[in-house]
């Protein structure tokens, strides 16, 4: 068993995962999107691995739970968005970038290579693809900081067989930046249909 918790079978999953890549392309591939047919849950990455599916916020814990075992900090940063779901993405460092990974229905709002030198620019990276089924570009504001889930270590968010929702809670809490001002709102258009299309892949969740 690991210092976190995790079972040999779980280990034995995430280890293979060696790259922030094959994370994505695990959630991507083998990772259903949950879609909450009984019922709003917050799985942990066990119950993640168990169900075989998860929506963006599972999503994320799992990608940070995986990035932990290759070397890196397990980060999460939250999006704030209006008329519209919120979006939390699993993020690392590479060589001083800024990189992210993100279980997603829209195509445009699932991993960033690590080239962003700061978390502005990564959130910025979103904008134009964060959108609602009105054609509305909704994302307002992203965490200031990087949220280090070791803070819930204790608390066994990797391995509990309950929801772990004291982590979006706690997710709302944080100070956010905002990413537009009022004047540039105004000034927004629509999304363009070719993008739309694009975007969406299964369904309005994000």
């Amino acid at each position: 068993m690991s210092m976190y918790g995790l079972d040999a079978g779980e280990m034995r999953v995430l280890k293979a995962l060696k790259t922030p890549e094959k994370i994505q392309r695990f959630l991507d591939h083998d990772i259903s999107y949950n879609k909450e047919p009984d019922g709003e849950t917050c799985r942990s990455p066990r119950l993640v691995l168990r169900h075989g599916s998860a929506h963006c916020m599972e999503g994320a814990l799992f990608a940070a739970a995986a990035l932990r075992q290759i070397g890196y900090p397990a980060l999460l940063l939250d999006f704030e968005s209006v008329r519209d779901d919120d979006h939390v993405l699993a993020v690392y460092r590479m060589e001083g970038c800024w990189g992210s990974i993100a279980k997603s229905n829209y195509s445009g709002l699932r991993h960033r290579e690590p080239i962003f030198h700061s978390l502005h620019e990564l959130a910025m990276s979103y904008f134009e693809h964060y959108f609602n089924l009105k054609r509305e570009k909704t994302l307002r504001a992203f965490s200031t900081r990087p949220v280090n889930l070791k803070r819930f270590d204790k608390r066994g968010w990797e391995t509990s067989e309950e929801g772990v929702w004291y982590i979006p809670e706690y997710l709302c809490e944080v100070a956010h930046t905002p990413l537009v001002d009022a004047r540039q709102i105004r000034r927004l258009g629509r999304v363009d249909e070719r993008l739309f299309a694009a975007g969406l892949d299964d369904g309005p969740c994000k």
